[in-house]
């Protein structure tokens, strides 16, 4: 036996320096700069990001992808070149192959010569009516252009996690049956995809973590991938934020659902997902199982769906209520004598006043009142001439925040699944072969989980009334329509009592908002975590700006003011945290 033919080949290296379309402009040279790296990865598309690049398109048909990254290129493809590292990223949009041809010029600009590479197929026949539609392609392509000696793979739509399963499959060899391996990427990737929400971003103990680390700048992470598919999550030394087994579990929950996590490679089991501690700012991810994946691919269409308008009024002091009674009166009466009253017409207020106010603006609410139509008269001079008219003669201390202007077109995306023999995925390679890539010979349809088993109930003892986010963390996304919200504790004792007392019944009691839609609760032992479902809540997707927060990110902190009774043992043996 040749000595060494059984070794291991060595883990990949993958960073990521983009979460969405608008991060942090500098992260690719951090990222390039800040230590080792094999592979440098940049998420760029979000369902909104379709919508966009849909109608920058319509204004010039060359475009349609990621600007910013040629941008980040103009510095990037030097030092990655130096430093061997190559780029894979989904900034190519609706025109991965505009944008790879956009990057060859850049290279002769520069005087770095790249082998560019692009994935292509996932467009799809456009409906009538519809911008955009496109199916979540995965790795398989992205694997292709690497093993054919790519430095930068560009694509258009593909999953998240395909950034990640792609080159790692390159790099490993694996195949499309390698579905425990493949599955450890998909969440290696899923922690990945949204930067530095996996380093302390946008996380719920942030205080806590504050103490031993500075998180006002955090670095961005990097997944250390082994060749059985388990990997390490870290960043680079020197980096702000943290990484821990929290700050890992809540990307977990981010934007996922039950126990199946389907993709076009693999299904990854979430419910197999097990965390531990690697050394500072290092979490270990195992024990990963993959199934095949579905016969059917997500796809994503967008679509102009009308033309909204909003404008916000200011009621300060006293007899906030009838103020608003007036006004909507008022409102409602200059519609109805110009004939042109929306579609739709939503009024919410805030009670961001308070009694005896030392200042004019806490001494005030906030009155928000959006419409909809899909004629833009109805929202644009209708709603600016009901509004202004009556500065003059409506409730005292009338004024606005800013006038309503013409309005705005507001977009929809829809979620459908196509067979995914029907798609073609298509890897253009350096030299311009066109690989078409097959689709698992192998599928298996998606079906339901078994809820697990719950642990034993705690045995409580005395409670007191205090909000759920002394003991519980949260993160909460939007998918279309719906929204997530994933709950975790960080001690077993707070996991038997969450388990029982966290019921579907009590999320709706403490989030009204959500108590005439369905909601559908998956638990994960594993991460002593639930992940609530709510369906319908922000109604056409986040282009359509269906609610104050439309993307639901804030749900899970509402979720966490929220009080109850809690155990006083939980809440003494609880860090820090302020309510």
């Amino acid at each position: 036996m040749t000595p060494g033919a059984d070794a291991q080949p060595p883990p990949l290296l993958i960073g990521n320096a983009s979460g969405f379309y608008g991060d942090r402009f500098d992260a690719v040279r951090e990222m390039l700069t800040g230590g080792p790296i094999d592979v440098l990865t940049g998420d760029y598309l979000a369902e909104l990001t379709m919508l966009i690049l849909g109608r920058s398109r319509l204004k010039d048909p060359a475009r349609g992808y990621a600007t910013t990254f040629l941008r980040q290129l103009e510095e990037g493809l030097g030092l990655a070149r130096e430093r061997g590292v190559r780029i894979v990223a989904n900034a190519g949009g609706l025109n991965p192959a505009g944008l790879a041809d956009a990057i060859r010029a850049l290279a002769d600009k520069v005087g770095v010569p790249v082998r560019v590479a692009h994935v292509e197929g996932d467009s799809l026949s456009v409906p009538d009516g519809y911008l955009t539609a496109n199916a979540y392609l995965g790795g398989a392509g992205i694997a292709a252009c690497l093993r054919a000696g790519a430095d930068v793979v560009v694509t258009g739509r593909v999953t998240d996690a395909a950034l990640v399963t792609g080159p790692a499959a390159a790099h490993f060899g694996w195949g499309p049956e390698d579905h425990d391996a493949l599955a450890g990427a998909v969440v290696a990737g899923h922690v990945l995809e949204c930067g530095t929400q996996a380093t302390g971003g946008n996380y719920s103990f942030f205080r806590d973590s504050s103490r031993d680390h500075d998180i006002r700048r955090p670095g961005f992470p990097i997944a250390e991938i082994h060749a059985d598919g388990t990997s390490v999550i870290t960043k680079h030394d020197g980096t702000g934020g943290v990484v821990d087994p929290g700050t890992v579990t809540a990307q977990l929950l981010y934007e996922t659902g039950g126990a199946r996590y389907a993709g076009p490679d693999v299904t990854a089991r979430l419910d197999t997902v097990r965390l531990s501690s690697d050394g500072p700012d290092r979490v270990r991810i195992s024990g990963v199982r993959g199934e095949a994946p579905p016969p059917t691919l997500k796809a994503g269409l967008t679509r102009l769906g009308g033309w909204r308008n909003e404008v916000v009024f200011v009621l300060t002091g006293l007899d906030i209520e009838a103020k608003e009674r007036l006004l909507r009166d008022q409102i409602a009466g200059a519609f109805a004598r110009a004939g042109k009253r929306p579609a739709e017409v939503r009024w919410e207020l805030a009670r961001t006043d308070r009694a005896d106010a030392a200042t004019e603006e806490t001494a005030s609410a906030l009155l928000r009142l959006v419409v909809r139509d899909q004629d833009p008269d109805a929202v644009g001079r209708a709603l600016s001439g009901a509004a202004i008219e009556l500065a003059l003669g409506s409730y005292p201390g009338f004024h606005v925040t800013a006038p309503p202007g013409k309005g705005a077109p507001y977009g929809v995306f829809e979620a459908r699944y196509v067979p995914a023999r029907s798609v073609g995925h298509v890897a253009v390679l350096p030299d311009g072969t066109r690989r078409t890539i097959d689709p698992p010979v192998r599928t298996l349809p998606l079906a339901d989980t078994e809820q697990p088993s719950l642990p034993t109930p705690l045995d409580a003892g005395p409670t007191r009334s205090a909000p759920l986010g002394l003991v519980a963390g949260a993160r909460s996304g939007d998918k279309g329509g719906d929204a997530n919200v994933g709950v975790w504790v960080r001690s077993e004792e707070a996991w038997r009592w969450l388990a029982h007392e966290l019921t579907v019944e009590r999320f709706r009691e403490l989030l009204p908002e959500t108590a005439p839609l369905s909601v559908v609760r998956h638990v994960l032992p594993n991460l002593r975590a639930l992940n609530f479902t709510v369906h319908g809540l922000l109604g056409e997707g986040v282009a359509a700006q269906h609610r104050f927060d439309p993307q639901a990110k804030a749900l899970g902190e509402w979720l966490r003011s929220r009080h109850l009774e809690i155990p006083a043992a939980l809440l003494d043996s609880a860090p820090e945290v302020h309510a």
